[in-house]
């Protein structure tokens, strides 16, 4: 199943007990949409990460940075950003997590969020900025249904934290010219537990 580019209505790509999978084509207008794009790339310190994968460690294929929604030095656009999805989806979202597809050759595989990082019964909303880029949302079950969604620039996709066990999402490489794209994901993370005090003598 592939949802159009240009259905301007809010989208349920799957349902659950807690809202399922929801996409609205265009929470913010698109030139509000390029000038966070255009502030955040130029402003956020980008992070080129590796990780371990089978025998061999290779490059995160795509760039990435976090943050928590209470540090001081947010850029403005973030929190702008975190308002506006906030408006339409009142939840106490404390993190960040972007990623820049500097084009088609980045990519994000299939996976469903770590649900130890998570607030049970919080969601997880991703705004698109930048370049338009396909998701595909598969279910983990047989017969494995699949959605083929066109992130536009100024969406916001609404995945709920029950739809993580059922359900995997990922932006796949693509061969076509795309250009740059940002996502922003909000999420709500337990506390961050209190440091204990070294032990001196």
């Amino acid at each position: 199943m592939q949802c159009g580019l240009f259905e301007s209505g809010p989208q349920r790509i799957f349902d659950d007990a807690e809202g399922g999978v929801r996409y609205f084509p265009a929470l913010v207008p698109q030139p509000l949409a390029a000038r966070w794009f255009d502030e955040l790339r130029e402003q956020v310190a980008w992070q080129a990460q590796r990780r371990p994968m089978y025998d061999r460690v290779v490059d995160v294929p795509r760039l990435v940075a976090g943050y928590r929604l209470d540090a001081p030095d947010l850029p403005p656009a973030l929190r702008e950003a975190q308002r506006a999805v906030v408006s339409l989806l009142p939840a106490p979202f404390n993190a960040a997590g972007l990623n820049l597809y500097r084009d088609g050759r980045d990519s994000v595989a299939p996976h469903n969020d770590k649900l130890h990082g998570l607030e049970p019964g919080q969601p997880i909303a991703v705004l698109s900025l930048g370049a338009p880029r396909r998701m595909t949302i598969r279910a983990k079950a047989p017969p494995r249904t699949a959605v083929h969604l066109e992130l536009a620039p100024g969406s916001l996709l609404v995945m709920s934290h029950l739809s993580q066990y059922h359900y995997d999402h990922g932006v796949p490489k693509t061969r076509d010219a795309v250009g740059p794209r940002i996502s922003l994901a909000f999420r709500v993370r337990p506390p961050q537990p209190l440091r204990s005090a070294a032990r001196g003598g």
